[in-house]
Parts: C-alpha cells; sequence; structure tokens
C-alpha cells in the first residue's frame, strides 16, 4: 500500500553538523580522486556512521542512530523516503536501536545525511572507535515495574559524548546502555557502560532513586559479563562516572592490538579491583575539567525521569527475557493482545509491539508506521529485538492500532514468541560475515511455522553470521554463530549451536555450546529443541532452568548429533550452498571495519 508522507519543515542542521557533513562531503571528492588513502578515509567514513559493503565499490551502508530507540513521524517518514529514493526499498532494525540502510551510493551520502539532519537525528559516530548509539530499555517511561524513566538519562548521554573530543579515536568501540529495573530490558549486563536505575534506602526511611553502574562487559569472540562498579551512583554523579570509565578507557585500551582493546580487556589486564579504583579516582577530578558533567543533566530536568508507576487498578504485564507467553484465544485481535500488548502503568495508558520480521521495515511501512503515530499520538521506541513499541496508547486504541498494523503486516504475533527470530545483516552485506545468517532466520522461522511451533513463548532465538555476536546470538535461549565447514573435500556453511543464554535480574549467563551444524541442518535443530523445550516444561519454567533440569547443553545435543552430517555432495549439493545462494559456498571475509 502507498502512503503519501506529511512532509514536515525541515529544521536547520546545527553548525557542527553542517561542518561534519561539508567536510566529509570533500573528503570523499577527495577520496575518489586518489588525494586521500584509504586508511585515512576508512577512519572519517566510520565515524561517520557510514560501513562498507562486501559487494565493494561505493556500496555503502548508512547506520542511523535512535538515541533511546525513540523516533518520531517525520524521522519515520524521512526513513521511508532514504529507502525509496538512495536504497532499495527497506531499512533494518539493528539489536542497538539503530536503523541501517543499505545499497547506498557513496556520493549521495552527504544528501542521505542531509535528510536525516533535517529530522533532528545523525549518524555521527554510529560506527568506528567511538561512543556508540546509547541504548535505553524500549519501554522507558511505561514500564510498570522501572524505578526511573531513563529515557532523558540515555538522551543526555547521547549529547555529552557525541563530538566529544574524548571520543574520537578510542581504542575500540564503546558502548553504552541503560535500564530503569533490574529485569534489564535494556541489556546493561553485556556493554562496556551498564546503567540499572535502582533505589536505595536512607536513615531517616525515605527512599533514593539513583543508579548502579556495570563495567567491562562485552560478546563477541571472548564474552565477559559487566561488573558492578559501586553499589550505588547518585543521578548527579551519573554523567561523570561514565565519563571517567571512558577516560580510563581512552587511556588504557590497548592500541597496538585491535582483537584485545575492548573495556572488557583492561580489566582483564589490570583486575577489577584497580579498575574500580581507577575510575572513582578519575571521577574526583572531573569538577577540575572545563567539560564537567556533573548535576542533573538539563534533558532530565526538561524531561523529568519519574517512574511510570503501577497501575492500581491492571495487573502489571511480566516483561524481559523468559516470560512465557500463553496463546490460548482463537480470535487475530485476541491474540496479538495476548502477545504484543503492555498493562500496568499508572496513568492506565498501555503499550503494544508491532512485529518487523528480521528486523526488516518496507518504505511504505516507514510511512504507514509515521501517520499511525500522527494519529493515535503515541510515542515510538524502537526495540533492541527488532520490532516497533507504541507506548502511552489507550484500551480503546489498541482495535485500531491492531487493524492498522494488520494492513501492513506487522500485526502477528511476535513479541516473546519463537517466531520473533533476530539476526544479524551476514553475509548478505557485512564484509566479516561467514555465513548467510538472515537466510538462516528465515528458515528457522519457517520450521517452526510448519510445524506448529512459531508461537511458543518464553524462548528467544538470535543468529550472528560470524563471532562477533552483532546477532546477540550469546544471551538468547538458543543462538547460532556462522563458520565454515568442511566435508567431502568441499567448503560449507555450518553453524555453531549455543543453549542457554540469558540477561536479567541484573545477571547473565552466556549460551554454552551445544554442537556444530551443517547449515542446512540448523532449522531442524532449532525446532527440536522448541518442541521438545514446549512439552517437557513446567508450568512457568524458564527455558534456562528447564535446560538445567533435563541435563544441560550437552545433554541437549545428544538428541540433535544426527544432524551433524553433510550428506555427498553429488546427491546434495544444497549443503554446500549457503541459504539464498546459487553457486558453491566460499567463505569469504574481508577486512573488518566495525561491527554492531
Amino acid at each position: 500500500m502507498g502512503i503519501t508522507p506529511v512532509i514536515a519543515v525541515p529544521r536547520d542542521l546545527d553548525e557542527e553538523q553542517r561542518r561534519d557533513i561539508e567536510r566529509f562531503e570533500r573528503a570523499i571528492g577527495q577520496y575518489l580522486a586518489g588525494e586521500i588513502p584509504e586508511d585515512v578515509f576508512r577512519v572519517m567514513r566510520l565515524n561517520n556512521g557510514i560501513y562498507g559493503q562486501r559487494q565493494g565499490g561505493t556500496n555503502q551502508m548508512v547506520r542511523i542512530k535512535l538515541p533511546a530507540g525513540t523516533i518520531t513521524p517525520e524521522q519515520l517518514d524521512a526513513m521511508g523516503h532514504i529507502a525509496d529514493t538512495y536504497s532499495r526499498g527497506w531499512g533494518h532494525i539493528t539489536t542497538r536501536q539503530n536503523v541501517q540502510v543499505h545499497y547506498v551510493e557513496l556520493t549521495t551520502v552527504p544528501e542521505v545525511m542531509r535528510l536525516i539532519g533535517a529530522v533532528g537525528l545523525t549518524s555521527r559516530e554510529a560506527c568506528g572507535d567511538t561512543v556508540r548509539n546509547v541504548m535505553a530499555c524500549h519501554l522507558a517511561g511505561a514500564c510498570p515495574h522501572e524505578k526511573l524513566d531513563v529515557t532523558a538519562w540515555a538522551e543526555a548521554t547521547f549529547r555529552h559524548f557525541v563530538r566529544n573530543p574524548l571520543g574520537q579515536r578510542l581504542p575500540r568501540k564503546f558502548k553504552v546502555n541503560f535500564s530503569g529495573c533490574s529485569t534489564d530490558c535494556g541489556q546493561a549486563m553485556f556493554n562496556d557502560v551498564g546503567v540499572i536505575a535502582v533505589t536505595r534506602t536512607l536513615e531517616d526511611g525515605s527512599t533514593e532513586a539513583g543508579f548502579r553502574i556495570y563495567i567491562a562487559g562485552g560478546l563477541g569472540a571472548t564474552p565477559h559479563p559487566a561488573l558492578a562498579l559501586e553499589d550505588f551512583t547518585a543521578r548527579e554523579d551519573l554523567l561523570p562516572t561514565i565519563e571517567a570509565a571512558l577516560r580510563l578507557f581512552e587511556q588504557t585500551g590497548n592500541r597496538d592490538n585491535k582483537l584485545r582493546a575492548r573495556m572488557k580487556w583492561v580489566v582483564d589486564t589490570l583486575g577489577i579491583d584497580e579498575v574500580r579504583r581507577r575510575v572513582l579516582k578519575l571521577r574526583l577530578t572531573l569538577p577540575a575539567s572545563s567539560s564537567w558533567p556533573g548535576g542533573i543533566p538539563e534533558e532530565v530536568l526538561k524531561a523529568g525521569d519519574r517512574p511510570a508507576g503501577l497501575s492500581e487498578t491492571t495487573p502489571a504485564t511480566p516483561v524481559g527475557q523468559g516470560v512465557n507467553v500463553a496463546l490460548t484465544p482463537r480470535d487475530p485481535y485476541q491474540r496479538w493482545v495476548a502477545t504484543s500488548v503492555i498493562y500496568g502503568r499508572a496513568n492506565g495508558s498501555v503499550s503494544a509491539v508491532a512485529y518487523a520480521a528480521l528486523g526488516d521495515v518496507t518504505s511504505d511501512q516507514f510511512r504507514s508506521l509515521a501517520s499511525i503515530q500522527r494519529e493515535l499520538g503515541a510515542d515510538v521506541r524502537l526495540s533492541n529485538r527488532q520490532n516497533v513499541v507504541f507506548r502511552g496508547l489507550t484500551e480503546a486504541q489498541l482495535p485500531v492500532l491492531f487493524e492498522r498494523l494488520e494492513a501492513i503486516g506487522m500485526a502477528r504475533p511476535g513479541a516473546e514468541l519463537a517466531r520473533d527470530v533476530v539476526a544479524c545483516p551476514g553475509a548478505d552485506t557485512c564484509n566479516i560475515a561467514v555465513t548467510q545468517s538472515r537466510g538462516l532466520a528465515k528458515a528457522i522461522g519457517e520450521a517452526l511455522e510448519s510445524e506448529g511451533l512459531a508461537e511458543v513463548g518464553g524462548v528467544r532465538i538470535n543468529i550472528s553470521g560470524c563471532t562477533n555476536s552483532c546477532g546477540q546470538h550469546h544471551i538468547s535461549d538458543i543462538g547460532f554463530f556462522g563458520a565454515e565447514r568442511r566435508a567431502h573435500g568441499k567448503a560449507a556453511p555450518g553453524y555453531q549451536m549455543l543453549i542457554g543464554g540469558y540477561v536479567g535480574d541484573e545477571q547473565i549467563h552466556f549460551g554454552e555450546k551445544a554442537l556444530r551444524l551443517p547449515a542446512k541442518a540448523a532449522p531442524e535443530a532449532a525446532a527440536r529443541v522448541v518442541r521438545r523445550f514446549n512439552d517437557e516444561r513446567t508450568a512457568g519454567e524458564a527455558f534456562r532452568s528447564w535446560m538445567d533440569r533435563v541435563g544441560g547443553a550437552t545433554a541437549i545435543a545428544d538428541g540433535l548429533r544426527d544432524l551433524d552430517v553433510f550428506p555427498d555432495p553429488d546427491e546434495h549439493p544444497e549443503f554446500y550452498a549457503d541459504y539464498d545462494e546459487t553457486g558453491p559456498f566460499v567463505a569469504d571475509v574481508g577486512e573488518s571495519e566495525c561491527a554492531v
């Protein structure tokens, strides 16, 4: 369906953004003329959020930052226009609340940068060795369980660090995530700095809201849990503490070996006690800085950070990984409500999830989402599970939202169900991906649908095309990462399967290795595990608890070992070609630029 966008009056670019774009536009001309070497231009390109694609030439991916996942109708319209005019008619929501647009011709990138700037967005520092997009729980300000609304805190953190001289040439990327409560929907527990809103009781019996800050978490080939910096950080100390952590990383991060350059390796070298001591000491010196970020930020003073609060009349909907959604209604609308609507906010408003399969949104869907947002007056956020969340709705608006989403193919029950598979872009476009992770995600979804397992609740499936974990395979109940296999003298696409990843309750469990599989056998393996979980779990039992009860990842893998077989290539050539590929598999891995 075609939607005519409402054309907003574009805002003027601020002076810094205008200079950024003009400088990059000049650099493109100099690079194409051979006046700037590739290595120098790569740094400029990445710092502006522009990532090269495996297709080579001048195909580029533009990564657009959405701090805290917030997005407006004007911005959704802009996404639709950019996808149609400069790309191939669709955009992709990432696991870090960015929107990526692929196949953008390099010489047109400045036009795209101006368009996103005109609606208040930027791609600045969305890639490269910088402070990446600052994330927050998609229910921040709407969650009945939160201690503080962390939205404005995430926005203030983004604004403090974007273009900050401290963050322009870091040893490696630096990621900051916010959650409003210990449920940790914002996934603080595996980031360089993870912030969770908490409360403490004072001597006079009153309660103070503040934060618990975790540091040095990470995924990738060597996952590392974030560790608590201190038990409680006051609100006025939040930004100085994050800056102190960034300064320590900038000073001590490994600049000689990119593979050991993240904050987690600083802890590995110095020890967590020494890292804590140095960060807190640096925080004490920051009031002498000309750019001291102490006190309550202007963004928070303006927007507020009071928690949503609990409704006195409506029970709060459980949230977070491990929620067992039961789909019993037959009516399509009621089925959507059962899985996709969150109740319990004190003012009686509700939130609802629009399901974007594989995180993909077409240009028409972008425009339709903008129209729906205007019609309902809703607040909209992007989630780290690559969906779109409408918030601040009345009960009476839910049928309207369902009808509008149904018309654009985004009303399918997906939230917290097995069909909501998360995947990175994989070898479709990524330079360093080994396998077609999106193709596998689609195949797993189809296998679950055909076997009646797509609506099993409480199980998350995540896929990455390599070990770098852009698809966050380490923290899902069932995870896969791509790897080259060899059989019968031929290369073949394969995956390592992991079982039992979990984030929540201020703790994290990384998935345990189960077994390696041919890519074409992975859908059957996922379906078998989902079926066994569905058949064997007790009422309300979480996936991790079931896994431990039945003997762990090794015991589950024992029931899958018959799938780790590569047949004769002449009889089954499909095992030696990746999803969406017709020719023989080749692990064509390029030079790493950055990961999500």
